[in-house]
């Protein structure tokens, strides 16, 4: 598949993709309208915070699958669009986050010091004497954090670490997390400015954050307090910024980020950025240089490159535009979302009348987990079989709706014979039918209850599943027919329904069973039913 890749990753990132049998076509700095003319080529496209994935983009790249983010924000892309289109957004959120915590502290140093404009004065010949750059030390102030998430938790910790006292306005944050950093909580943002002698802002940058920080919270600001961005540009108002600078209320300020934010991968002559805030000599502003370490670089080039991979290679991976998880629990989870998955393509392998309603009950432990990513592989599984387009966990959901099927998802901590259960029930104008299954020692997939039928079934790439009168010699027969076509069974178990006059059977067997066969199978005196279950 072809990968582009836009904006400035480590080489190994690169390397990883073309190893792994990929096309990379690497354009650093490539304009928009010139990206609009080749994206119709690309299966994926790596970012960071400059290439605006939009919907005008998506329409041209008609065979994009993933869309991969270098770094945490990702509001240079379009989630809902992308959604829509089934098209994976996977970042890196963890592998930079010490690196622009770093930055962020040794901007609040630099503000306080006065340490870049006494470099340049030497620099440049002028008035290089120590009291022209009288500063402020950061011990006992207050460092208000607007944003506890990774990186305002580290930067709390480090600055906590040079004995200032340290608060923070978060709404979605624990009071137990709070409390385990040692972090006075404010509940509102106002609360915060009031206090806080260095204001440092950690949000990502959405419809609520967009100017946080304007003339009237300004105005509730201490005299004399410093400011640094280093999250995303827009979140301080610059205009309110570079007046509060002019009129002494804001003693300083560090910026990263601007608004709107330049393409630094063009060459120096071409470069736009322009900003008034540069005429200050109390700011200081970085080329965004959050993520710019030899480790971040490297650790979200290459993660970024392994999702991609990943993701194109049809693994689940830990999406933005998917349920919240991290991409340490995929691999604890995958068992269960194969499980899942597998239990939702049995339906219509076996039946025809169509679906309305999907309940997904979870069962024992999984009743104590986040299951929402279950319940979409558990439907992925089950569009798989009968829809021609792209179906990933993306966009299951989405196709399910416009199909008008109804998704209930329940829990119940009681379980008697196994520690774990998914239960799928599937309801029609006519019936409801179920299919369970388990795992056992945390990775042994099992099905253990089909449309009724008690059993323990380990669930092969080839499965019959066959429906019978509950009479002697029909197992017989089916192995000599099996026998004679060449077909092998590997594993075979028989369920009856206490009372009944049915019976079912699971042959697993080594390849596929062409329809000649599966008619002889249908022809023995007994049988009501067969059919292949592929997994």
């Amino acid at each position: 598949m072809k990968v582009i890749v836009t904006e400035r990753i480590a080489d190994d990132g690169i390397e990883h993709l073309r190893k792994d049998g990929h096309e990379v076509d690497v354009k650093y700095g490539i304009s928009h309208e010139e990206l609009l003319e080749i994206i119709e080529n690309y299966d994926s496209i790596i970012v960071r915070s400059v290439t605006r994935i939009n919907e005008e983009l998506l329409n041209k790249g008609t065979k994009l699958k993933v869309v991969g983010r270098a770094g945490n924000g990702v509001d240079n892309i379009d989630l809902p669009a992308c959604t829509k289109r089934g098209i994976i957004v996977v970042n890196t959120p963890e592998s930079n986050s010490m690196a622009a915590a770093e930055l962020a502290v040794g901007l609040a140093y630099a503000i306080f010091r006065n340490i870049p404009q006494a470099h340049w004065a030497g620099k440049e010949k002028k008035d290089f004497r120590r009291n022209r750059f009288l500063g402020n030390e950061l011990d006992q102030k207050t460092v208000g954090v607007i944003g506890l998430g990774r990186i305002g938790s580290i930067v709390a910790t480090k600055l906590k670490g040079s004995n200032m006292r340290a608060i923070a306005y978060d709404p979605y944050i624990t009071d137990e997390k709070f409390k385990k950093l040692g972090v006075e909580r404010c509940e509102t943002l106002e609360e915060l400015l009031k206090q806080a002698d260095l204001i440092t802002i950690h949000t990502p940058k959405t419809a609520e954050t967009i100017n946080m920080i304007n003339e009237e919270q300004i105005k509730l600001c201490k005299d004399g307090v410093r400011i640094v961005n280093a999250a995303r540009g827009g979140l301080v108002n610059e205009d309110a910024l570079y007046n509060g600078i002019k009129s002494g209320k804001v003693a300083a300020a560090a910026l990263d980020v601007l608004n709107p934010e330049p393409n630094y991968d063009k060459k120096p002559e071409e470069q736009d950025y322009e900003n008034k805030l540069f005429e200050l000599d109390n700011v200081i502003i970085t080329p965004h240089l959050g993520a710019s370490t030899d480790e971040a670089n490297y650790n979200v080039g290459t993660c970024v490159a392994e999702l991609v991979a990943d993701a194109l290679r049809g693994d689940m991976v830990a999406a933005v535009n998917m349920p919240p998880m991290k991409n340490k629990e995929v691999g604890e989870m995958k068992p269960y979302v194969d499980l899942a998955e597998l239990l939702g393509k049995i339906y219509y392998q076996a039946e025809k009348d169509t679906v309305n309603k999907i309940e997904i009950i979870y069962s024992g432990e999984l009743a104590e987990q986040e299951t929402k990513l279950l319940s979409l592989s558990a439907l992925k599984g089950f569009l798989d079989v009968v829809v021609k387009e792209k179906v990933n966990y993306v966009n299951a959901e989405l196709i399910a709706k416009n199909m008008g099927i109804s998704l209930v998802e329940s829990k119940s901590s009681t379980l008697e014979k196994y520690t774990n259960l998914i239960t799928i029930r599937f309801t029609t104008k006519t019936k409801t039918l179920e299919v369970s299954g388990t795992v056992f020692a945390k990775q042994e997939l099992r099905v253990v209850d089909f449309f009724g039928y008690k059993l323990d079934f380990d669930p092969t790439p080839y499965v019959l599943a066959i429906q019978n009168i509950d009479q002697p010699g029909i197992i017989g027969q089916i192995g000599t027919i099996l026998g004679a076509n060449d077909i092998n069974i590997a594993a075979m178990q028989w369920s009856r329904k206490q009372g009944g006059e049915k019976a079912v059977a699971f042959v697993s067997v080594n390849c596929e069973v062409d329809d000649k066969v599966i008619d002889m199978l249908k022809n023995i005196k007994g049988v009501l039913k067969v059919t292949l279950l592929k997994f």
